[in-house]
């Protein structure tokens, strides 16, 4: 979207002609290369840019994607990264920086600015195993210029580590709850606040959990208002729809 209002404001300033500004425009949709299709305008259709999921693409691939993605100047966000990988990567893109508990290179974060946001999100997480998936959501809210506050290993099996945490969690725009096991930990905080909650299951937990589909059904299941789920372990997933939710559409991204 910077791009095509640069473009638009020098049309305006009289500094680019129509055709030339059209050229520009046309010039912008993809970019191919090998093993990908660059979609370098999707940030402008959606609000997100093209992200790069990394867990089987070779270090090479995700070098050659994410060297076209910086020549743009665009965010470069690779998820699902495992560090012996990303040391790989980073010897030929050292710019880009490695989060190891959430498994994600990234470049170019965009800044946080609150008078585009509605406010912040927070990061809820049951446990401490579950904090890979809850990092991926945080890494990606972030790195996509939204407010970030978490608050990690405070499961249902000590509720009170949760309530007293109430004051935090009323100062939500929107909620992310990362949890595994049964997956109660969602319900819950839906009962407690106003703001959308978007439940991730993860696949941690004892054999019944089911690699996570005792989660992800309970979650399903919840008599909770105001209660959204995604996938399985999806923390990416979760990060965008709550910063679809915290974007204030009345100004430009």
């Amino acid at each position: 979207m910077k791009t095509l209002l640069e473009i638009l404001t020098s049309v305006k300033n009289g500094q680019c002609d129509i055709t030339e500004a059209l050229q520009k425009i046309q010039a912008q949709p993809a970019e191919t290369i090998e093993d990908a299709c660059l979609d370098h305008q999707r940030a402008m259709r959606t609000g997100i840019p093209e992200v790069v999921f990394g867990e089987s693409k070779s270090a090479e691939q995700i070098t050659a994607i994410a060297t076209s993605l910086l020549k743009k100047k665009d965010l470069v966000l690779v998820t699902r990264v495992e560090e012996e990988k990303a040391v790989a990567v980073q010897k030929h893109l050292p710019q880009l920086g490695y989060h190891r508990k959430a498994g994600i290179l990234c470049g170019n974060p965009r800044p946080a600015i609150m008078e585009k946001c509605h406010g912040k999100v927070v990061i809820v997480c049951a446990g401490t195993s579950d904090i890979p998936v809850a990092e991926e959501a945080r890494v990606t809210a972030e790195s996509l210029g939204h407010p970030v506050e978490k608050l990690y290993d405070v499961g249902v099996a000590g509720l009170h580590r949760l309530l007293v945490n109430q004051p935090l969690l009323s100062t939500a725009s929107v909620i992310i709850v990362v949890a595994g096991m049964e997956g109660a930990l969602p319900s819950v905080v839906s009962g407690l606040v106003s703001a959308p909650v978007i439940g991730v299951p993860t696949s941690i937990g004892y054999g019944a959990n089911l690699g996570g589909f005792t989660a992800l059904l309970g979650m399903l299941n919840s008599c909770a208002p105001g209660l959204a789920v995604v996938n399985i372990d999806n923390g990416f997933g979760a990060a965008c729809m709550a910063v679809a939710i915290n974007t204030a559409h009345n100004t430009l991204p």
